[in-house]
C-alpha cells in the first residue's frame, strides 16, 4: 500500500500509474470528490494535518505528495514511520521563494535578480535597482498568483500593501525569451536521470502549451539538464523534481525560476510520449526501485482544458474533433465542477516535429 497526500489529478495519475505496476493506494484528500478517490483503494477524508488521518497514512509502505503546499511537518511526522519522498525538508524549501532562490544560489546557479521584502522597512532607493519587477509572496503562489508587476516605488509599496504585507520576493524582470522546465528523477547520486526540457507558453499566468523537445539550441537544453541535475543533488533530492528555468537575451542564458517538489503540469506529455512517464517514475522511486527510461519517443505538445470552455448553459465541451483525430490523446480529471482557470484535463498531441505538434494542439483546442 502507497500512501499519497493530495488527490487531484497529479494523486489521480499517481494512482493510476501505482495500480498499474501492481500496488494499491491510499490517498488522503479532505475534498469528498477528489479525482484520485475515484481510483484508489482507500480515502481518508479529512484535512492534511488531522492526527488520526496521518497515523493512519503512517502504515503505508511508502508515502509521497502531489502538490507542495502540503504541511511539511506532516511530511517531517510521517517519516519517523515509513519511507517519505520527497523529504519534508525538501518541500519546505519549495514552499518558500525566499529559501528556495537561497538554495539555488547555494547550488552554484543563477537566478533572476532578486530583493527579499519582509516588510515596508525593507524598500528602499536601492529597491529600484530591481524595478520594473515582480513582487511576489514567499509562501502560496502557484499559477500566477500572488504576483503583481510594479514599475515605480510607489507602485513597489502599493503591491506590498496589496499582498497583505507579507514576507515578498521583488524579483527584477529580464529579458525573457521563453521558458522550459527539465523534470529530474533522482533516487540518489549514481541513479537520476532527466526527461527532455520543455518549452512552455503561458496564458493568463496558467501554462497553456508544453512543447517537447523545447525548440532551443541542443547547447541550452543540455545545459538546462545539467543545470536540473545539479540543483536535485544539492538538495540530496530522492523523488520527481520539476526545475523550471527562463532562457534571458540574445545569448539565452538560463536561469532558474522554481522548483516543484513533485510530477509536473509541463511533464504530462510523458504519459503518451516517453517510454516511462513521470508518474510512474514517482512510484518507482518512492518504493526504492531506480529512474526507469525516460526517451522521448515522439515530438509532442500538451495542451491544457481549462474550465473556460464548458458551456455557461450546462453540459460538456463537444469532446468528438479532439478524440477523432488519431494524433491526440484526451485525459480528463474527473471533477465534478467547471470554472474559469481551473484545470479540468489535458490533451497531448504527437508529430513528426515540435512545429507540427504545436500547431495541431492549437488547432484542436481551437474545437472545444
Amino acid at each position: 500500500m502507497l500512501g499519497i497526500l493530495g488527490g487531484g489529478q497529479l494523486g489521480r495519475m499517481f494512482t493510476v500509474a501505482a495500480q498499474t505496476m501492481g500496488y494499491r493506494v491510499t490517498v488522503l484528500d479532505p475534498d469528498p470528490h477528489a479525482p484520485a478517490a475515484a481510483f484508489a483503494e482507500r480515502h481518508l477524508c479529512a484535512p492534511f494535518d488531522d492526527a488520526a488521518a496521518l497515523a493512519e497514512l503512517a502504515q503505508c509502505a511508502a508515502v509521497t505528495t502531489e502538490f507542495e503546499n502540503v504541511s511539511a511537518d506532516a511530511m517531517r511526522f510521517l517519516a519517523k514511520h515509513t519511507t517519505v519522498s520527497p523529504s519534508g525538508d525538501c518541500v519546505a524549501i519549495a514552499q518558500n521563494r525566499i529559501e528556495e532562490k537561497a538554495w539555488i544560489r547555494k547550488a552554484g546557479l543563477q537566478t533572476a535578480p532578486y530583493q527579499v521584502v519582509q516588510s515596508a522597512a525593507d524598500i528602499s532607493q536601492a529597491s529600484a535597482g530591481f524595478l520594473p519587477g515582480i513582487l511576489k509572496t514567499a509562501t502560496l503562489g502557484y499559477d500566477g498568483k500572488g504576483q503583481i508587476r510594479v514599475h515605480s516605488l510607489a507602485q513597489l509599496h502599493e503591491a506590498f500593501v496589496a499582498h497583505g504585507k507579507v514576507a515578498c520576493v521583488l524579483e527584477k524582470m529580464v529579458d525573457l525569451r521563453s521558458e522550459i522546465s527539465v523534470i529530474v528523477c533522482r533516487l540518489g547520486n549514481e541513479e537520476s536521470h532527466t526527461f527532455d526540457p520543455a518549452e512552455n507558453i503561458h496564458e493568463n499566468g496558467i501554462l497553456a502549451y508544453s512543447i517537447v523537445p523545447a525548440r532551443l539550441p541542443q547547447t541550452v537544453l543540455g545545459q538546462a539538464r545539467q543545470m536540473a541535475q545539479q540543483l536535485a543533488d544539492a538538495l540530496d533530492y530522492v523523488g520527481v523534481l520539476a526545475v523550471e528555468l527562463f532562457v534571458v537575451g540574445d545569448e539565452q542564458t538560463l536561469v532558474v525560476n522554481e522548483i516543484a517538489p513533485r510530477p509536473h503540469n509541463s511533464g504530462h506529455h510523458t504519459l503518451d510520449a516517453c517510454a516511462a512517464d513521470q508518474f510512474q517514475q514517482q512510484v518507482r522511486i518512492m518504493c526504492g526501485l531506480p529512474p526507469a527510461d525516460t526517451r522521448l519517443l515522439a515530438p509532442a505538445c500538451m495542451a491544457n482544458i481549462l474550465g473556460d470552455v464548458w458551456p455557461e448553459q450546462g453540459g460538456a465541451p463537444d469532446w468528438l474533433p479532439l478524440m477523432a483525430d488519431t494524433r491526440a490523446h484526451l485525459h480528463q480529471y474527473g471533477k465534478q465542477n467547471a470554472r474559469a482557470g481551473r484545470k479540468m484535463g489535458h490533451f497531448t498531441v504527437l508529430a513528426d516535429n515540435a512545429d507540427s505538434a504545436f500547431a495541431a494542439a492549437q488547432a484542436l483546442h481551437r474545437t472545444l
